[in-house]
């Protein structure tokens, strides 16, 4: 009977946590896109993985229950849209703008394709500070790298309610096949899109996950370092005496950080560089904490703590990087093409 009694107590105690690891999984987040045309905004995301379910409908305006007639007629202040539901733990908020941008014109705000008038504009409908920031360097980005031949102008917007659209505009490429065919080939859409991309890859947006997937991908000592701002042991962390040829990313968005072209020996005992790869992707901070003032460093996207910078570097620069092992991957030279940073290549040859 001791022993019955034993496993009994046994099993009450393992509940509770079993409980509470059901509690912990990831909900499914919502995002609103305002992409023209929603037939053509629709397959494009039902496709990826991760993504729950694709509604088509109207949002951005103030009219409650507005229908396809009034909002076509531009009775409306509403725009046609998508909702898209997705597991954040398999697919982030970045990757669902990659896929918005290589199916629309984001420099027209006269409409889309042939589709004219504000009801057809495009939108990015944020859901808080974080979707905004993300949503807002990814334009930025198409921008620098002016991937379209004229500016950037889609809105991002805070969101509104999302009304879905009549059921006989839900899923409307598997109804009709044929129209929903000739129609995005007629309107100009498939052309542009073929025109402007091509065989070329979506451009690489980084972004920070939810700090639910963040708790957990990385190790404590990982999160410590990048969320808390923590400090890991010298020379008891993984790439203070590294010497292999590549390049060092943030853990967290996978953003470009440092190459070992600029790492040196500086004999504390964590990773130092003389210079970021990546200029923007490295924002500086004024550091006040433990009673001295130091220059704080983070990633730009992942908003990562990274370390701290010194003058006391080498020539040409004079600075000095001290980085935390705990904020950064390593990826190899051999690795960098199959990992999505061929760019960097030419760097080693």
């Amino acid at each position: 009977m001791q022993y019955i009694f034993i496993a009994a107590m046994l099993v009450l105690a393992v509940l509770p946590a079993l409980a509470g690891q059901e509690t912990a999984v990831q909900e499914n987040k919502t995002a609103v896109f305002g992409g023209g045309c929603f037939w053509c905004m629709e397959p494009p995301f039902e496709q990826l993985e991760g993504v729950v379910g694709v509604t088509a409908g109207y949002s951005g305006g103030d009219e409650k229950n507005p229908t396809y007639d009034q909002v076509s007629s531009g009775r409306t202040s509403h725009i046609e849209s998508v909702q898209v539901v997705y597991d954040p733990g398999k697919i982030s908020y970045g990757e669902l703008l990659d896929t918005f941008w290589r199916q629309i014109d984001p420099t027209d705000d006269g409409g889309q394709f042939a589709d004219r008038g504000r009801h057809y504009r495009t939108a990015i409908f944020y859901n808080n500070e974080e979707e905004k920031e993300i949503a807002e360097k990814s334009k930025e980005k198409l921008n620098d790298e002016k991937v379209f031949p004229k500016p950037v102008v889609t809105a991002i917007v805070p969101a509104k309610k999302f009304y879905p659209a009549e059921e006989y505009h839900q899923d409307y490429y598997r109804k009709n096949i044929v129209h929903y065919s000739a129609y995005k080939v007629g309107s100009g859409r498939a052309g542009f899109l073929k025109d402007t991309w091509g065989d070329k890859p979506a451009p690489r947006q980084y972004a920070r996950p939810d700090d639910s997937v963040l708790r957990a991908r990385l190790t404590d000592m990982q999160y410590d370092v990048t969320r808390r701002d923590g400090t890991e042991p010298a020379f008891n962390n993984t790439y203070w005496d590294n010497k292999k040829a590549g390049i060092y990313v943030d853990i967290v968005s996978g953003e470009p950080l440092f190459s070992s072209l600029d790492k040196f020996k500086s004999g504390t005992g964590w990773p130092s560089f003389s210079r970021p790869l990546v200029d923007k992707n490295v924002v500086e901070k004024k550091d006040s904490k433990f009673f001295m003032v130091r220059t704080e460093v983070r990633s730009s996207y992942g908003d990562s703590h990274l370390g701290h910078l010194f003058d006391d570097g080498p020539k040409p620069t004079g600075l000095r990087y001290c980085i935390n092992s705990a904020s950064l991957e390593f990826i190899p030279v051999n690795e960098l093409g199959k990992r999505g940073y061929k760019e960097f290549l030419p760097l080693f040859e």
